[in-house]
């Protein structure tokens, strides 16, 4: 049996609701969200670009500009504290050793003028007071953890010295750099072909496994939740629709967007002359978002 720690949420996040501010009003761009995410547990996030995936994830932790940017509602509890109303100082502390994050695009989010092992050693140093020296000892044994060969003589490199995929293990690198309890990957194959992303999922798998740790993946891609998620979380205009365990979404999904979403998958057993369906019409614009029930 299971004992309490174990299935205790790691996080959870209750009715969060973030708006930008615009000229003409406010865009509701997460609207009352709430989830929770257990030790271990890794949680597909999916939706068409625009839902608020992305925005959510980034809403737990501050990292919008605000202002334009403003949480309104909800509490982030993590640890049994409260992300949204912890002090500027307290919640740099959070970010790496408790919730580590991987973004978006692995060509741009790397800073291009700072090596390699700079940018790993620097949240080692800011995070865990490690000198120098350890710090280097460490982002070396990092580079190796996520697969980079040679990783000593790759900390001097640059990133434009880096591949696509190689940028996105040094990504997974840094964001793993503090032990977090939580990872949250933003579309982290992205941009990537196939075998990459391939790599990169069996990856994020494996430290999964070995490290313990609980998963946040974003994601367009219905196929590799298929394969890597316990639970799937449906977003659409800022709004959770749906969320349940992968099997029991996969086997019956019940909201009309979800089974939608499905719809448009291709299938391999169909005829060729099949055309791919279409969701009709298009995502809310969510400064004019229309009245609904």
């Amino acid at each position: 049996m299971l004992d309490a720690a174990q299935t205790a949420p790691v996080l959870e996040v209750e009715n969060l609701t973030t708006v930008f501010g615009v000229r003409d009003g406010a865009v509701h761009a997460v609207n009352g969200v709430s989830f929770s995410l257990r030790p271990g547990e890794l949680l597909g996030v999916v939706g068409e670009s625009g839902s608020g995936k992305s925005v959510t994830m980034m809403s737990l932790l501050r990292l919008l500009p605000m202002p334009p940017a403003r949480i309104v509602a909800g509490r982030v509890l993590f640890q049994g504290r409260d992300l949204v109303t912890l002090d500027d100082e307290s919640l740099r502390r959070v970010r790496g050793p408790g919730v580590g994050f991987v973004f978006q695009d692995p060509m741009t989010s790397l800073n291009p003028v700072y090596t390699v092992g700079y940018q790993l050693m620097e949240p080692l140093r800011a995070h865990l007071r490690l000198s120098k020296t350890q710090a280097r000892a460490r982002a070396a044994e990092l580079l190796a953890l996520v697969g980079i060969p040679s990783p000593e003589a790759r900390l001097d490199d640059y990133p434009h010295q880096f591949s696509g995929g190689m940028r996105q293990r040094v990504m997974i690198a840094i964001a793993l750099s503090c032990d977090p309890r939580v990872l949250i990957a933003d579309e982290p194959t992205t941009a990537l072909d196939v075998t990459i992303q391939a790599q990169i999922i069996a990856l994020v798998k494996e430290l999964r496994a070995r490290l313990g740790m609980a998963v946040v993946w974003i994601t367009h891609d219905l196929g590799v939740v298929a394969g890597i998620a316990d639970r799937v979380m449906v977003m659409y205009a800022g709004q959770v629709v749906e969320s349940a365990a992968v099997q029991a979404l996969y086997d019956n999904p019940a909201h009309p967007y979800t089974r939608a979403l499905f719809e448009t998958l291709p299938s391999v057993t169909g005829a060729r002359r099949d055309s791919l369906r279409t969701i009709a019409g298009q995502p809310p614009i969510m400064g004019a978002a229309p009245a609904a029930c």
